[in-house]
């Protein structure tokens, strides 16, 4: 929206012109999404310890967890403000990719929200069902997938699925393939960063590094002249991605400052579910959903930890891991709740590289 008022202002001054330029918007989405996040998070926290609205942790976790009780949860709100202003401030508003990227995430959200306040403020502990919950995440995936496929400038490209580290390798999917394998992204997206939520921090900063990564795809494959030259499929209008996700790593280094362990609020299910869809959305519009997949490898496996617990109990009544999803199973064998954090983020850090690395890699 800001660019539009600049481009006016260059007409009297041409300093103004800087503000046109992706890389200055972004680093000033980044920056402003930050600045909110210090702003509001304070007083959010306040806001919800007046309430009384405090985290309920369960007796069957690790014992460590428990002086955690009370905790205000659903500073994931703080998140999605930030990113939502930010993207609109800095954003080109005629873009179709930020329209659909953040009305998603905000889709998200919204399914998160309810499940937090029915728990919390409902006191109802069951809060949103498994099943409605996992509905509306279908609904918006579906929405977002058919989005993006009726909407596509160039059908060849967009409508298909690249294979990473192979050079002009792709699969062309139809119209069901594809928004079956877009919903599968997207909500598995989403219930990943919602499953690694379980420790402070622990899923915050995964997604920073993920969300910046695929920015840096974005930007990549929004640009005629850098994505032949790294052979990577050219989307047009992907580029003003970037301006969301620096508006995404901002609002989550900001958010961060003050879930850092011990946390003084949580992410809640309105902050993980939107953040996990985010990222899903993103790698979906720029054609990254396999790179998603390696550079959200902690996502992954603790979402693969929990099926494999859940059905290896099932079947056999005999647990896999000490506790699922992963991160628990890792405490309970005796390492401190910040060195299971760091560590998962040194993994994260090491497979966004990985990630990165199929730029070049062809």
């Amino acid at each position: 929206m800001l660019n539009l008022v600049t481009e006016y202002l260059t007409r009297y001054y041409t300093g103004f012109n800087v503000f046109s330029y992706l890389t200055m918007r972004t680093i000033l989405s980044a920056l402003t999404a930050l600045v909110l996040s210090f702003t509001i998070g304070p007083f959010l926290i306040q806001k919800l310890q007046l309430q009384k609205v405090g985290q309920q942790i369960r007796d069957v976790g690790p014992a460590s967890h428990l002086p955690k009780a009370g905790t205000p949860p659903m500073g994931g709100a703080l998140i999605l403000l930030a990113v939502a202003i930010s993207t609109v401030l800095w954003g080109t508003l005629t873009n179709r990719f930020v329209w659909i990227v953040l009305s998603g995430t905000l889709f998200f959200g919204v399914v998160g929200f309810v499940d937090d306040y029915k728990k919390l403020v409902v006191k109802n502990s069951k809060g949103l069902s498994a099943r409605a919950k996992f509905f509306w995440q279908i609904v918006g995936a579906i929405g977002a997938g058919l989005a993006f496929y009726l909407t596509a400038e160039n059908p060849d490209v967009e409508h298909a699925l690249l294979i990473p580290y192979l050079k002009d390798v792709s699969i062309p999917l139809g119209v069901v393939a594809y928004v079956a394998f877009t919903g599968i992204v997207i909500v598995g997206s989403s219930n990943g960063v919602n499953l690694t939520d379980g420790l402070d921090g622990l899923a915050i900063m995964p997604s920073v590094l993920v969300g910046t990564a695929l920015g840096v795809f974005a930007y990549a494959a929004g640009n005629s002249i850098y994505a032949p030259y790294l052979g990577i499929p050219y989307v047009a209008g992907s580029g003003e991605l970037l301006v969301f996700c620096a508006a995404l790593a901002g609002a989550g280094l900001g958010f961060l400052w003050f879930n850092t362990y011990p946390a003084q609020v949580f992410m809640g299910d309105v902050g993980a579910l939107a953040l996990g869809a985010a990222l899903g959305l993103v790698a979906v519009a720029v054609r990254q959903e396999l790179v998603l997949f390696i550079m959200g490898g902690v996502f992954v496996v603790e979402t693969v930890s929990v099926i494999i617990q859940v059905a290896s109990y099932k079947m056999t009544g005999r647990r896999i891991f000490r506790m699922a999803p992963l991160h628990h199973h890792f405490e309970l064998k005796g390492w401190a709740e910040p060195k299971v954090i760091v560590r998962f983020w040194i993994i994260t850090v090491i497979l966004v590289l990985i990630g990165l690395a199929s730029l070049k890699i062809r």
